[in-house]
């Protein structure tokens, strides 16, 4: 507060270096019946907006008055021209005009820097500061209550420029701004904003000077990044693009776009200026051309407007409104001297309060009209802006509007209510009607690689045991790397194939002056970061410590880390093991319903099947060898009745079911038992203090050692399917191990050469299984990825890679599935597993029995009736009776008639 106060104090001497340059609508004082009110516009008539603006509030007053002569108040307007771009002789002006001409209001200044300082002036003399130009986020008028902003708020750009970054799908960008209030107000909101998008600015360009822009650029140019954002006014804005096209940054594979701040001035810089800026996108809030507009244009005679200058005039048609509005609640505008000796500063700079500021204040804040940039309202002291137009910059054709966005339907290719295209629509037209920096119409990628003379240099390994994944020979006559081959190579062959651009490369092997491999993998991950590789291409894991230091693209193979293990052929001598596929439950139920069956059928057919009859003993042994014939379907005896055959078809389908199960189950248990892995998990490892194997170099180690808790002094590395196949052979107690960890895809190639041996048992660790790396922050990372999403989604194209080099694999594909069988022993069936099949024909033989025995009944009824003797017998001699008629052969009634007569 003290420098504020000794900056009023020096502004005051300052003060006659401003000259007053009153409008002459009206003179101080009343002419006639009207009143004339003082109100002040502080400004810079050097500047473009300054000299707009004064034309346009001229031009603002006499419509007004034209339009409202029955208006009884006049405004006297003062404009103080304080020459500089400084905030010092701003703040004078604005000083000079509430301390010697009384203004009720003050429009202006138009800098955000110099605007900041007059708003504090007026919150001291209660005099309102309307600014139409000053829209850096930093001025609130929530926080600044005597500051009205009649344009809108550099912040509501924000939104329309990350649409158009996330539209065309650029990752990076580069911010250039001024270093002033204006440049540095919006920087912030806009990195959160491209943050949420996950667009990452990797260089922030801060100017002060004009002189600086040279080497500013040049360090540009040396980036990858293409896509650069630029925020600035006219005057530094107008030297950047002159100096960025003399450096060739204006050409083909470049993306400029600027703010508001340049692209509402764009009719008004000269024309070498707008000839450099050929290509850029920029954007600036749109006005409606509504016939109020076409009618000022024709009355002015004005070819083009200027945002600016509209909001100026709408600025001063609402504050002669309010004024009006004003006298109308009172009649005579009064002040009040603060001076009552508080200390020296505010007795030498002698301001007074406004009575009729606040009240002022308010009536502005409340001002509803249709304006000439559109409907006038001030929501929470400041214009907003809904719709923002998107303009091309073209050299012959000057600026373009080529699309639209709205809070609600975002980017359009249509202005307002007549937006009802489709987002893709919308957006395939814009793009068709864009025009590129270097004339391009294809839409830049965002990044190119740096002309520094040099190709990508993508590292790869010196593999000696799983040359599967990438291999390469050594020409013996350029002692160079060639004939580069395998799985990764191939599917990074395919991915640049499917890039939109080409990109020059070579591939360098990580190996030192002997020829050998020159490290780890993380070592050689860290190449990258070194700068000693641009990529990397290999059989590299995607791990969380290796992503600190690179980028990963998706994963281009399976992931997960397993366990293989010796397989000992164990043969199973149990005499019992016929018993094991069928549980206790399933034996006894099965039996059950051999013997219910049987006894059904002979039940049905005794009667009428001579088979079936003969001595109680005879019956008996025909229902258990009837019955257990049906297991093998050697059943000899003819069945004659209907329902017979029924509940045999039932019974045959369920003992065919149960017979193949059985099969199944024991030829499972008597040839899979046999092959039993030597060790089924890491628990098993740890007790009996085992040996355990891995592959040299690679992260497994710190898997082993860190989350599975194994004893590193029990590790041993080796790096060739070969070398596997020796240690797991000898075994933990003969020099070798008991087993090794490893990735899958190693141990599925492992598996494929030594498949009768080996089994991969126990869970699978979870890995993000192989990728490409690049430099942190690479753009190319994104590219790749979706270059093989779209590789891994072309299953023709990954099943004939995959059996270019894992062909041999199919042998063993069932390898993981049979271990998991061995571990334990074949669970054996239960009567859970067939219950169905016996409620079947349960309810099948049931429901023979039942009719059969309904029809015997009536039969018998019938019978009882013909006998005169049978029917004055007991109860338990009829019941005795039927009992005989049903185990006696059936005779048909007419023949059983003429035997009892």
């Amino acid at each position: 507060m003290a420098i504020y106060l000794m900056l009023l104090i020096f502004s005051t001497w300052l003060s006659h270096c401003v000259c007053v340059e009153p409008f002459n609508y009206v003179e101080n004082g009343s002419i006639g019946s009207k009143q004339a009110v003082r109100v002040g516009v502080v400004i810079d008539l050097d500047s473009d907006v300054g000299k707009i603006a004064e034309n346009y509030t001229s031009m603002a007053l006499s419509d007004f008055y034209t339009r409202y002569a029955d208006y009884r108040t006049r405004l006297n307007v003062a404009v103080k021209n304080y020459g500089k771009d400084d905030v010092i002789f701003a703040a004078s002006a604005a000083l000079e005009l509430m301390k010697n001409e009384q203004v009720e209001a003050i429009i202006g200044p138009h800098r955000s820097s110099e605007a900041k300082f007059v708003i504090g002036l007026g919150e001291r003399a209660q005099v309102p500061i309307i600014s139409f130009s000053a829209t850096s986020p930093t001025l609130s008028p929530t926080q600044s209550p005597f500051f009205i902003r009649t344009c809108h708020d550099d912040y509501s750009q924000i939104k329309p420029l990350t649409s158009i970054v996330q539209a065309f799908g650029w990752r990076q960008i580069i911010i250039i701004y001024e270093d002033t209030e204006f440049g540095n107000g919006l920087i912030p909101y806009l990195a959160d904003a491209l943050q949420e998008i996950d667009t990452r600015i990797v260089y922030r360009s801060v100017i002060s000077k004009p002189k600086n822009i040279p080497l500013e650029l040049e360090k540009i140019k040396a980036m990858e990044t293409r896509v650069i954002l630029v925020h600035m006014t006219d005057a530094l804005g107008s030297r950047l693009f002159l100096a960025a096209n003399q450096t060739g940054m204006m050409s083909k594979g470049y993306v400029w776009m600027i703010t508001d701040g340049l692209s509402t001035l764009l009719h008004s810089l000269e024309k070498q200026v707008t000839e450099s800026m050929q290509g850029v996108l920029g954007i600036r809030p749109h006005v409606p051309n509504t016939k109020r507009l076409q009618e000022f244009k024709t009355r002015w005679k004005i070819s083009e407007i200027n945002l600016f200058g509209l909001w100026a005039y709408d600025t001063i048609w609402a504050l002669a409104k309010a004024i009006e509005l004003v006298s109308e609640s009172h009649s005579n505008a009064s002040t009040q001297s603060i001076d009552n000796g508080r200390n020296i500063g505010e007795a030498f700079l002698g301001l007074r309060v406004s009575e009729s500021g606040p009240v002022l204040l308010e009536k502005l804040k409340f001002t509803r009209f249709e304006g000439l940039s559109g409907k006038f309202r001030l929501i929470r002291g400041q214009s907003e802006v809904s719709e923002f137009e998107i303009v091309n910059v073209r050299r012959k054709m000057g600026e373009r509007v080529i699309g639209y966005w709205t809070k609600k339907k975002g980017i359009s290719s249509d202005s307002g209510e007549n937006a009802k295209m489709g987002y893709l629509s919308s957006m395939d037209e814009l793009i068709k009607g864009i025009i590129w920096p270097g004339y391009a119409k294809a839409t830049p990628k965002g990044w190119n690689i740096p002309v520094t003379g040099k190709q990508l240099r993508i590292g790869v390994p010196l593999t000696s045991g799983f040359n599967e994944f990438l291999n390469f020979k050594w020409d013996p006559i350029t002692l160079e790397p060639t004939n580069f081959s395998g799985f990764a190579y191939d599917v990074f062959i395919a991915a640049l194939e499917k890039l939109p651009f080409q990109i020059p490369h070579m591939f360098v092997p990580f190996v030192n002056s002997s020829r050998q491999s020159n490290g780890t993998y993380d070592e050689f991950l860290y190449q990258i970061k070194l700068k000693k590789f641009d990529a990397v291409v290999a059989d590299a894991t995607i791990t969380a410590n290796r992503s600190t230091f690179v980028d990963f693209t998706l994963p281009y193979s399976e992931s997960g880390v397993s366990m293989v293990v010796k397989v000992n052929d164990k043969k199973n001598n149990n005499i019992w093991i016929f018993l094991k596929p069928l549980k206790w439950d399933l034996w006894l139920s099965s039996g059950l319903a051999l013997f219910f069956t049987g006894f059904v059928v002979w039940l049905l057919e005794h009667r009428t099947n001579r088979e079936f009859r003969g001595r109680p003993d005879q019956q008996l042994s025909t229902i258990l060898w009837f019955s257990f014939s049906t297991l093998v379907f050697a059943h000899r005896e003819r069945v004659e009745n209907n329902w017979s055959r029924f509940v045999l078809i039932i019974w045959v389908f369920v003992v065919l079911i149960l017979t193949q199960s059985y099969t199944a189950s024991l030829a499972t248990m008597l040839t899979v038992q046999r092959l039993q892995p030597s060790v089924v998990d890491v628990n098993e490892l740890r007790m009996n203090d085992y040996f355990v194997g891995y592959q040299k170099n690679s992260y497994v180690r710190e898997l082993l050692t860190g989350q599975l808790n194994l004893n590193e002094s029990r590790l041993r590395h080796y790096s060739t399917p070969e070398e596997y196949h020796d240690a797991l052979s000898k075994g933990s107690k003969n020099g070798g191990v008991e087993a090794i960890f490893d990735e899958i895809p190693y141990i599925k190639l492992f598996l494929a050469k030594y498949c009768s041996g080996y089994t991969m048992v126990g869970p699978k660790y979870k890995s993000d299984g192989f990728g490409f790396a690049f430099p942190v922050g690479s753009p190319l990372v994104y590219y790749f990825s979706r270059a093989i999403l779209n590789i891994t989604e072309d299953h023709n194209k990954v099943q004939e890679m995959e059996e270019k080099y894992f062909a041999d694999q199919t042998k063993c594909q069932d390898s993981a599935a049979s271990s998991t069988t061995s571990s334990g022993n074949s669970p054996s069936l239960s009567v859970c597993n067939f219950g169905g099949l016996f409620i079947i024909t349960g309810l099948a033989s049931i429901f023979s029995c039942v009719i059969y025995f309904v029809k015997f009944q009536r039969n018998n009824n019938i019978r009882s009736s013909m006998n005169a003797i049978h029917s004055k017998s007991s109860l338990w001699s009829r019941t005795t009776q039927m009992l005989k008629n049903f185990a006696c052969k059936d005779l048909p009634l007419r023949a059983e008639s003429n035997m009892q007569s």
